[in-house]
């Protein structure tokens, strides 16, 4: 399984501290592409399993037991999110500390929002429809997918609340903005990856 650790120092993390590539992207920046590209081989495996297995159940639930609409207001937050994180970043870059601040909290809060109707809409799924991870081949698969995406949500939110507590505290300043650069980067894949598992999920599997 591939990793979601997203280690970079904050430290000496500005954005001219490290020298560029002749394309343009300094060591770091070519880090964290190598790695997002391990992680869309990742999910790739992921999403071709459940496509394969879909349909293939001679009983229990089917995708038809998902809830379209608490999943539509969910996405809604996590691709908004996108939208504050860019913000966020380009704030920082300017120097634009407060404003970075506030863009990035929105972001945390957006992902947690996108979390937690992961959770209320599985809650409902084992209670109400009792699919579970070893019902059958639809919860297997589904489960697996939908659980490695909101892994990776979290483990990006992580590290959106570690930074966002040290900006708090003043330790980040636009001397840091490639360290803001790389986690913008990573959430944006999370989020293109949620548009794929989406569409593939809860529209063309329903």
């Amino acid at each position: 399984m591939s990793g979601t650790g997203l280690a970079y120092p904050l430290e000496g993390g500005g954005a001219h501290s490290h020298s560029a590539s002749p394309a343009g992207l300094s060591a770091t920046e070519w880090g964290m592409l190598s790695f997002l590209l391990s992680e869309v081989a990742f999910f790739s495996t992921l999403i071709v399993t459940y496509l394969a297995y879909l349909g293939k159940d001679q009983s229990g639930p089917t995708p038809a037991v998902l809830s379209l609409p608490l999943v539509i207001g969910t996405t809604i937050c996590l691709l908004s999110s996108s939208g504050t994180v860019h913000l966020a970043e380009r704030a920082l870059h300017r120097g634009a500390v407060g404003t970075f601040v506030l863009c990035w909290g929105a972001t945390i809060l957006l992902g947690a929002i996108f979390i937690l109707g992961t959770g209320y809409e599985w809650y409902g799924l084992i209670v109400d429809h009792h699919l579970t991870i070893s019902t059958n081949l639809f919860g297997t698969t589904y489960y697996t997918l939908v659980g490695f995406h909101a892994f990776h949500v979290t483990a990006g939110l992580i590290v959106l609340t570690i930074v966002f507590i040290l900006t708090l505290r003043r330790q980040v300043t636009q001397h840091h903005a490639t360290a803001a650069k790389l986690t913008s980067w990573y959430w944006h894949f999370v989020d293109v990856v949620w548009v794929v598992v989406f569409t593939v999920v809860y529209l063309a599997g329903r």
